[in-house]
């Protein structure tokens, strides 16, 4: 029997055809997988996260201090830790990403209910398990932060009980209008790890709060120069490390993106300290180490919400620019106002954070070696200054009610003779280094 090839060929394509439709629908109605190389990368970040404060800015802070204080910085940032895991689980990671609320989220995830380890995190290829202890870490490292405002003097309950009403009611609604869905990530802010969201939240109540405080005895007067540089050194080395899990991790996924952030990150950091380097050497005739990574640090909070959206060279500049408004911010807040932020938060995250937020309108664009993922300038620029006014004007106004409650309440600072002796043996009945009995 004669049989039509075109024919035969025409079956042939219409079963293709019809399998290559069934494979696309199929493709369509699956439900989204966990991937293994972006689950193993975010693992690495996550905890390179909370190395960043402990032991990070733990030992950062600890050698900045005296040593009659060493053991009370080291025991807030320990405290606030442990707090804010608990805080994070029971309803504050779900009001600040379920729901789509523009100002605050919903409780639908309270004590993480319907989470799972097979739940995928919304819009990732992540265990929801994961994105939530990933977010976990910039909760507990953010409060962690003011702690240096406040050091020698703040009650280690009255930390606590601020951190604990701080984190509901500034951390996280500003995270849900910047990352989980809410108004200002509608509007078009830019924020990739945590220049609005961490930085210039915790550096407005870090300055605010140190103003309500008051000076330590002896401020502006005597110095109080840190006991242990060399700790310092140490803290800020895994700082930096740390960092990389911070800036990259934030593109949740392993690939170019992240390798960008993290060269970009790496960058920034070492214009930054070799500025800030520079600007010391010719102001005081000397390079000194502990400046030298401070400028690290202003670098890296710079760069950190422009991570996702600059090129290297862009990184370079931000990191220029960095080192040079903070180093002279801290000369203003600390020689020319005597504001007691004992660490300098403000000049160095608030600032930096605030600094970089603002830049990236500029150096993400492409004529500047951008990756081209912003509006055009203008428009970006109005976009980021609207997240960052908001943010810096609701940090403030919550941060004074906050601790007027607690200094209602329990009271916010030590009595003078506590502060004498030092907080490690008044507030906690222990002593860094051997001392006279």
């Amino acid at each position: 029997m004669f049989r039509n090839p075109f024919l035969k060929t025409h079956h042939a394509i219409i079963a293709v055809t019809t399998l290559g439709s069934l494979i696309c629908r199929a493709e369509e109605v699956s439900p989204p997988t966990v991937d293994s190389g972006h689950t193993a990368w975010i693992l690495v970040a996550t905890a390179l996260v909370l190395f960043m404060t402990m032991p990070g800015l733990a030992l950062f802070y600890g050698g900045l201090v005296r040593g009659k204080n060493l053991l009370s910085v080291m025991a807030q940032c320990a405290g606030i830790a442990f707090m804010a895991s608990l805080l994070w689980v029971a309803g504050l990671y779900s009001l600040a990403f379920k729901g789509d609320g523009g100002w605050i989220g919903n409780l639908d995830a309270a004590f993480l209910q319907g989470i799972t380890p097979d739940t995928i995190a919304p819009g990732t290829k992540l265990p929801e398990t994961l994105f939530v202890m990933f977010q976990m870490t910039f909760a507990i490292i953010t409060p962690g932060l003011y702690v240096g405002a406040v050091v020698e003097r703040m009650k280690f309950g009255a930390i606590m009980m601020f951190s604990a009403l701080w984190l509901a009611v500034v951390y996280t609604p500003v995270t849900h209008w910047v990352w989980g869905g809410g108004w200002m990530q509608d509007m078009g802010v830019k924020d990739l790890a945590g220049g609005i969201v961490v930085h210039a939240t915790a550096g407005v109540s870090a300055l605010v709060l140190a103003i309500i405080l008051g000076k330590r005895q002896g401020f502006p007067e005597h110095p109080h120069p840190p006991h242990n540089p060399g700790m310092v050194f140490v803290g800020a080395a895994m700082l930096w490390v740390g960092w990389f899990g911070f800036n990259a991790g934030s593109q949740l996924s392993a690939g170019g993106n992240a390798g960008m952030t993290m060269l970009v990150t790496h960058l920034s950091a070492c214009a930054a300290a070799l500025v800030w380097c520079l600007l010391e050497r010719l102001r005081n005739g000397k390079a000194g180490l502990v400046g030298m990574v401070t400028g690290l640090v202003a670098g890296l909070a710079t760069i950190t919400p422009a991570s996702g959206d600059v090129g290297p060279m862009g990184a370079v500049a931000i990191g220029s620019l960095a080192s040079v408004v903070c180093y002279f911010s801290v000369s203003l807040i600390r020689e020319k106002l005597h504001i007691d932020d004992s660490l300098d938060v403000f000049a160095v995250h608030g600032v930096g954070g605030i600094l970089g937020t603002l830049l990236l309108a500029f150096f993400g664009q492409t004529s500047l070696g951008g990756l081209g993922a912003v509006k055009s300038a203008s428009v970006q620029f109005g976009i980021q200054a609207t997240g960052v006014g908001v943010t810096v004007l609701w940090s403030a106004v919550a941060t004074v009610v906050i601790a007027l409650l607690v200094k209602a309440t329990i009271g916010l600072r030590v009595r003078k003779d506590q502060e004498f002796d030092g907080m490690d043996r008044s507030e906690h009945g222990e002593n860094a280094y051997p001392m006279e009995p």
